[in-house]
């Protein structure tokens, strides 16, 4: 299970979501609408820089602390615009389940965690990309709150796909860059199924933004996926 984010995909929401607010006075809005034009600039600009790397994403997933598979890839973005992903390294093979009562219980728990992995992957679709006009309904309902301190700006968004979950971004608005967005949501119980979603950018030395690590945690089963690239390089011309 991987979830790609881009940045400027992000940040382009997050930008559309405060430029909409009906709440500004109009000297204020026209002066946030120019802001938000340049930052959109600046974040194209840095998309572009992006496309000309090449990287590795490495995913691990671990159940009660215990590793269970961890996965490499060459990464790039293709024609298309999407993120292309080529596996690399030798494929795990699947343990071989036992015979008799044991291995119907073992394929037993094997199908269980197959049906919580796909609904864990299909309640992340809606948090992961954002979707603007979630963003924009939580805005209207009065559910979201924006903090702007030195430098930073918060967007922190309750009730977005379901009642008690919140997401937020963080953008580094004197960098133009957004630095973390996060989930926290559940699946059925919100108290016994929390599962949170941790994004981090960070930056390559030529200043280019990047999604450097994501951490999904479904607490209630323990299970912890994590994503990381690093690695990136210039793709050769």
């Amino acid at each position: 299970m991987r979830f790609t984010i881009p940045a400027i995909a992000v940040t382009a929401i997050f930008l559309s979501g405060i430029s909409s607010s009906q709440d500004q006075p109009a000297g204020g809005k026209q002066a946030l609408q120019q802001r938000v034009a340049e930052l959109k600039q600046s974040l194209a600009a840095n998309q572009a820089k992006l496309k000309k790397y090449q990287w590795l994403q490495t995913t691990v997933v671990t159940v009660k602390g215990e590793q269970k598979k961890e996965q490499h890839a060459q990464c790039r973005y293709g024609a298309d615009g999407k993120v292309q992903k080529t596996p690399v390294g030798p494929a795990q093979e699947p343990k071989e389940l036992p015979g008799g009562l044991r291995g119907k219980i073992a394929k037993k728990k094997v199908a269980e965690m197959k049906d919580y992995m796909d609904r864990l992957q299909s309640l992340i679709g809606h948090y992961a990309p954002p979707n603007p006009q979630r963003i924009q309904s939580a805005m209207q309902a009065g559910n979201a709150k924006i903090e702007a301190t030195a430098g930073q700006a918060t967007l922190a968004l309750n009730n977005y796909y379901k009642q008690g979950d919140k997401v937020s971004f963080v953008f580094d608005t004197a960098g133009k860059k957004l630095t973390n967005y996060n989930v926290d949501t559940y699946l059925d119980d919100p108290k016994k199924d929390v599962v949170t979603l941790t994004n981090d950018f960070a930056s390559l030395p030529d200043g280019t933004n990047y999604l450097h690590e994501t951490v999904l945690d479904a607490q209630g089963k323990e299970i912890e996926i994590k994503t990381t690239n690093s690695g990136h390089s210039l793709i050769p011309e």
